[in-house]
């Protein structure tokens, strides 16, 4: 594995048990992930994007075993996290963590926002004393713009903008290197969303942080991301440069998700057209043959619903799964 690489995703699996009967016998499975591959290099902002039950959720948990993986590996700094027991997990979590979409959801209502953020520390035996954990704290807390005096308040005496401040300063207690941003801003008013992405690409630089970045909002991924994946449906349809993917559009999918981005300009907006998807994705219990795209796609010959194209490199650092790119 190449240096510069950090995270390494291979043929990654996540597949959910259907049960059902009196003897609550499996009888299938919710594909979520089914054969994700990519890179995510030491520094950069790896952007995730695509529909709602796509997998990519299911592919950051998957990452740092919030999930167990069906199959595949993920290897971090050289370790296969997926073949790692409990323990050796715990300590690798110090270094690889998670900021969550609902900053609502993912704070402890009874505990004050200091201990919020000292459990981490406490938990990987990071700080000794507990005037060097008020420190730390004190530290974090001014890094992620939130007033040291507060640290003695409950989350409900917070904004949203800053609980997921809270949720960021906790993500950051353990100095990792890698962090799992699982659409940090969708819950948050818009108002709030850009000083939250403006914070993220501030501590990436300062703090040397490597980021996969789950997200819905298209141009907020290309302004944050250094390369952007696409996928549909658990698989990976494209992957390139966040210039090259957004300029030069090569799967079918990808250009539907894009023409539906909004233009900042109304005569312009009204001459452009629009690429409109028919029907709902089949459900991941029972995908396609062929072509996980196929049953949408505008393009879409005979045999794209009887062979699945090849995740192969189209251009130089630009990968697609597309017969027909």
């Amino acid at each position: 594995m190449s240096d510069n690489v950090l995270v390494r995703v291979e043929d990654l699996k996540v597949h959910f048990p259907i049960r059902a009967g009196l003897l609550n016998r499996t009888v299938g499975a919710v594909k979520a992930v089914d054969g994700v591959s990519f890179d995510i290099m030491k520094g950069e902002t790896l952007g995730l994007v695509g529909e709602s039950g796509c997998g990519k959720s299911t592919t950051g948990r998957a990452i740092l075993r919030l999930y167990e993986p069906t199959s595949g590996q993920v290897v971090f700094r050289g370790v296969d996290l997926a073949s790692q027991g409990v323990e050796g997990v715990r300590r690798t979590r110090r270094h690889m963590q998670m900021i969550f979409q609902d900053p609502y959801a993912s704070l402890n209502p009874q505990m004050r926002v200091g201990e919020i953020i000292a459990r981490p520390l406490r938990t990987h035996g990071l700080v000794k004393t507990a005037r060097e954990e008020r420190e730390l704290v004190a530290d974090i807390m001014q890094k992620v713009g939130l007033n040291v005096g507060f640290r003695d308040r409950f989350p409900h005496e917070f904004s949203g903008g800053q609980r997921q401040r809270i949720g960021i300063a906790r993500a950051l207690a353990t100095s990792p290197d890698f962090i799992v941003c699982d659409e940090p801003i969708s819950a948050l008013d818009v108002s709030i969303q850009a000083q939250i992405v403006n914070l993220l690409e501030q501590l990436r630089e300062e703090l040397g942080l490597t980021y996969l970045f789950i997200a819905h909002d298209l141009s907020m991924v290309r302004y944050l991301s250094t390369r952007v994946g696409v996928m549909y449906l658990g698989k990976m349809m494209e992957l390139s440069s966040s210039d090259e993917l957004y300029d030069n559009p090569l799967h079918p999918y990808t250009k539907a998700l894009l023409s539906a981005i909004p233009i900042p300009d109304p005569p312009l907006e009204r001459r452009r057209q629009r690429t409109l998807l028919s029907g709902d994705p089949p459900s991941p219990a029972n995908p396609p043959a062929g072509c996980r795209f196929s049953s949408r796609c505008p393009i879409a010959a005979e045999h794209c619903r009887s062979v699945e194209p090849e995740f192969r490199e189209a251009r130089t650092g630009h990968w697609v799964a597309c017969h027909f790119a």
